[in-house]
């Protein structure tokens, strides 16, 4: 039809009215299957079970094109299924409004009207509809009509993959696969007369990326996280009381603007070594370490008093007389975790005789997985890899940097790992300086939340930025349901785009 004839278009829910339109279009759609066209009971029924499920597209009045679907359990589709045994012989009784899944019945545009991109339209009010109803994803048996021609050189599987790479044009597969439609498996004598198919269909499935799993607790994980960072100021303090008075105060600003995490820097209670600066180096930090048990404790229940997720930044721990530099997640329920740092830079294992931690893990909190590394471990990228594997969505560090150089690394990696992670990253850093501590004397910092770089987030990848070198705090919103989206419809898809067929990481 030429485009310039259209006066109107619109989508509709399908009437019983419409039927006797509708069957003229089924038979002219399906030419090489002759009767294949639904009955009126059968429409009638689907109309009564699952009124939304049926849509029409009409231009200038005249249907040029049908949807419809029914919604099933996810366990009806296991193993081999057929046409019937999904319709349960065409009585859709297999429909049930508890299910999880769209499954796709039906999609049809009149020869007359396609190449007008009318079965788009058809397949996004569907995704549309899977979203609303808070469905898992679509599922259909997709026909591959051009099958015939090739079944005596090929089986169905090594035709689908030519149909991918591009070798073989195959009108319904391609334009499913253009749709965001996946293969699964290959499904065998699933639509009886279907001789096109050798009655073969290859099974396509598209993600709801924002389905949320039921849940019986009375709050779901949040979509909208809010993060505040502390960019602290090392300046001596008297005594533990008096650090941890600055630090609740920090703490007590972030929480009254709701913040869903505290963020603290790397070694952010350094300024207590003045205490051991008669000391050596090496010494001064284990004397730090007697403090680590009483400042986490401390956070804990600063923690649930504030009701907020604070991430302690990190201090020096002594373990089986080895010194390691170690930080603690006080969730607002009150439970507390803990994270090592896997890599000490050489300056720390010479001078402190600091070890390298071995635990890596995403932690579960009430704001989706999140990830810690402390500083010199963001420059590592197999680690942030690991936690996304996990299905970390932040990934939070933790710093300290004495020189802008310095700094410019952990930054430029910290952006590197929101990219190919398609995760947000939260950086928190120290600034001023520490005359009177050995080997802590001077400190440089710009604390910021990143973002992956693609249209739904800033062009530059930064979210929020301090003031360098000044002490403030950040407070910024990152929307979770934004890298759902990312992962599978961004311009690149780091995470599925792997070539896994090449290389693997593993944790050991």
């Amino acid at each position: 039809m030429n485009p310039q004839k259209i006066d109107s278009i619109s989508l509709e829910l399908l009437k019983l009215t419409d039927y006797q339109e509708l069957k003229k279009a089924m038979v002219s759609s399906y030419r090489s299957m002759p009767d294949a066209y639904w009955k009126e009971p059968h429409i009638e029924t689907l109309i009564n079970k699952f009124p939304e499920g049926q849509v029409v597209i009409k231009i200038n009045g005249q249907l040029a094109g049908c949807a419809l679907s029914i919604i099933v359990h996810e366990d009806l589709l296991e193993g081999e299924h057929t046409y019937v045994d999904v319709t349960e012989n065409f009585t859709f009784d297999s429909h049930t409004d508890d299910g999880d899944l769209l499954y796709g019945i039906d999609v049809f545009i009149k020869p007359e009207f396609r190449g007008l991109r009318l079965g788009r339209r058809l397949y996004d009010y569907r995704k549309e509809l899977c979203e609303k109803l808070n469905l898992k994803g679509i599922v259909f048996g997709g026909r591959i009509p051009n099958y015939h021609r090739y079944a005596d050189q090929m089986g169905p599987k090594e035709y689908l993959e030519k149909v991918r790479m591009k070798e073989i044009y195959d009108p319904v597969l391609n334009f499913q696969l253009a749709n965001d439609f996946h293969p699964s498996r290959i499904l065998t004598n699933y639509l009886e007369g279907d001789k096109a198919s050798k009655e073969f269909a290859v099974m396509l499935e598209w993600n709801n990326v924002y389905y949320e799993k039921p849940s019986k607790k009375p709050l779901p994980n949040k979509t909208i996280v809010r993060l505040g960072l502390v960019q602290w100021q090392m300046r001596l303090y008297e005594n533990l009381d008096e650090l941890m008075q600055q630090a609740e105060y920090f703490i007590d600003a972030v929480s009254g603007y709701r913040s869903d995490f505290a963020l603290f820097p790397e070694l952010f209670n350094a300024p207590l070594m003045s205490e051991f600066n008669h000391l050596s180096e090496a010494d001064a930090v284990r004397g730090l370490a007697k403090f680590t048990d009483e400042i986490r404790d401390r956070f804990s229940k600063l923690s649930v008093a504030y009701n907020i997720n604070i991430i302690t930044g990190s201090m020096p721990k002594i373990i089986d007389n080895k010194l390691y530099n170690v930080g603690y997640l006080c969730k607002r329920d009150g439970t507390v975790e803990h994270y090592e740092k896997l890599h000490v830079t050489p300056l720390e294992a010479r001078v402190w005789g600091m070890q390298g931690g071995s635990q890596l893990k995403a932690f579960d909190t009430d704001c989706g997985k999140i990830g810690i590394l402390i500083c010199y471990d963001s420059e590592f990228p197999e680690l942030s890899r690991i936690l996304a594997e996990q299905g970390m969505d932040i990934l939070f560090i933790p710093f300290l940097t004495d020189t802008q150089n310095g700094y410019s690394r952990v930054r430029h990696c910290a952006m590197a790992r929101a990219i190919e992670n398609e995760c947000y990253v939260a950086m928190a850093g120290s600034v001023g300086n520490l005359p009177k501590v050995h080997n802590m004397d001077m400190q440089y910092a710009q604390s910021m939340v990143i973002t992956p770089c693609d249209f739904p987030f800033p062009s530059n990848g930064i979210k929020a930025e301090a003031t360098p070198n000044t002490e403030m705090t950040l407070i910024a919103d990152v929307d979770l349901s934004l890298l759902r989206e990312l992962n599978e419809f961004g311009s690149v898809r780091n995470l599925k785009d792997r070539r896994k067929d090449l290389f693997e990481l593993r944790k050991k």
